[in-house]
C-alpha cells in the first residue's frame, strides 16, 4: 500500500536513482561510521546507506512511515528507527563514546532553519551534515559578503560551522514535486571556530538587528545597541551597511557590545 504524502509534515519523496547515488556518493558512508538520517520517509536514501553500513539510526515523526521502513529494509542491516520529532531530539544520546555523528537527510523545508539550529546547538557531537534542502535556503547559508543572498542565516552558520553548497535536484526528483528547486548542502562543524563570538546571544541580537535594516549604515541600524564609538572600536566604518562585512566583523562588532556592558 503506498504513502500518500501529508502536507503537514511536508512530505516529498525523493525517488530518482540519479540523484540518490550523487547523494551517497558525497555522503561516502564508511563501516563504523555512525550515521543518523533525519525524515527517512519510504527509504530513498534509507536503503542504499544501510547496505554500505550495516548499521543504520533514523528519526521518523511518522509512524506508518516508520512502520512501512522496518519492513522494506528488514535484511538489508541494522535499522533502528526513532519515532520522534527532529526538532525537539537529542541526537547528542545516539554518538558513540569515542565519535560522532554524521547526519543526513531530506529535510522538511517548513522546519528546515529552526531544525538546523537546533542541530547545531549540539554540534560538539556531530562530525558533518548533508541535507537536502530548498535551493534559495542553501543559496542564503553559502552567499558570499556582498551579495543579495548575504544576510542573518549566512553570519549566523558561519560562527558555528562551514558551508559547502554541492549541487541542485529539479522538482522532477520528488514525489509529489516541489514548487521549488531544491539543493544539497554539507555543513561540517568548527573543530576549532575561525573566531570568537563572545555572547552567543549578544552576537544573535546584533547581526539579527543588522539585517533587519540592510539599507540603513551600521550607525542608524545598532543605534540604542551600539554607539558610533563602538563601531569605530571594532575597526569598522559606521558608515559601512551590514551585507559588507563579513562574519568575523559582526563577532569583533558583538565582542565590542560585550565590552560596553562590562564598563556599564
Amino acid at each position: 500500500m503506498s504513502h500518500r504524502p501529508r502536507k503537514r509534515f511536508g512530505q516529498h519523496f525523493l525517488h530518482d536513482p540519479f540523484v540518490i547515488g550523487k547523494i551517497i556518493d558525497a555522503v561516502n558512508p564508511q563501516p563504523g561510521q555512525t550515521v543518523v538520517e533525519i525524515g527517512p520517509g519510504q527509504g530513498a536514501i534509507t536503503l542504499p546507506l544501510l547496505e554500505r553500513l550495516g548499521s543504520l539510526q533514523a528519526v521518523e515523526l511518522d509512524r506508518d512511515l516508520a512502520r512501512g521502513l522496518e519492513v522494506r529494509c528488514a535484511g538489508h542491516g541494522r535499522l533502528v528507527i526513532h519515532c520522534a520529532d527532529a526538532l525537539r531530539f537529542d541526537f547528542s544520546r545516539l554518538a558513540p563514546p569515542e565519535g560522532r555523528l554524521r547526519l543526513v537527510g531530506n529535510l522538511p523545508y517548513n522546519i528546515s532553519t529552526p531544525l538546523l539550529f537546533h542541530l547545531l546547538e549540539q554540534r560538539e557531537c556531530i562530525d558533518d551534515m548533508h541535507f537536502m534542502l530548498q535551493k534559495e535556503v542553501v543559496a542564503r547559508m553559502a552567499a558570499r559578503t556582498g551579495t543579495k543572498q548575504y544576510g542573518r542565516l549566512t553570519v549566523m552558520l558561519a560562527a558555528f560551522c562551514r558551508v559547502e553548497s554541492l549541487f541542485h535536484v529539479g522538482p522532477g526528483a520528488f514525489r509529489p514535486p516541489p514548487r521549488v528547486d531544491s539543493s544539497v548542502v554539507r555543513l561540517s562543524p568548527w573543530r576549532t571556530p575561525p573566531f570568537n563570538v563572545g555572547d552567543g546571544q549578544a552576537f544573535a541580537a546584533l547581526v539579527n538587528r543588522a539585517f533587519s535594516m540592510r539599507r540603513k549604515t551600521l550607525k542608524n541600524a545598532l543605534k540604542g545597541m551600539l554607539a558610533e564609538s563602538g563601531i569605530m572600536a571594532a575597526g569598522v566604518d559606521p558608515g559601512c551597511r551590514a551585507e559588507t562585512l563579513d562574519p568575523a566583523t559582526f563577532a569583533a562588532l558583538a565582542l565590542q557590545l560585550g565590552t560596553l556592558r562590562d564598563d556599564g
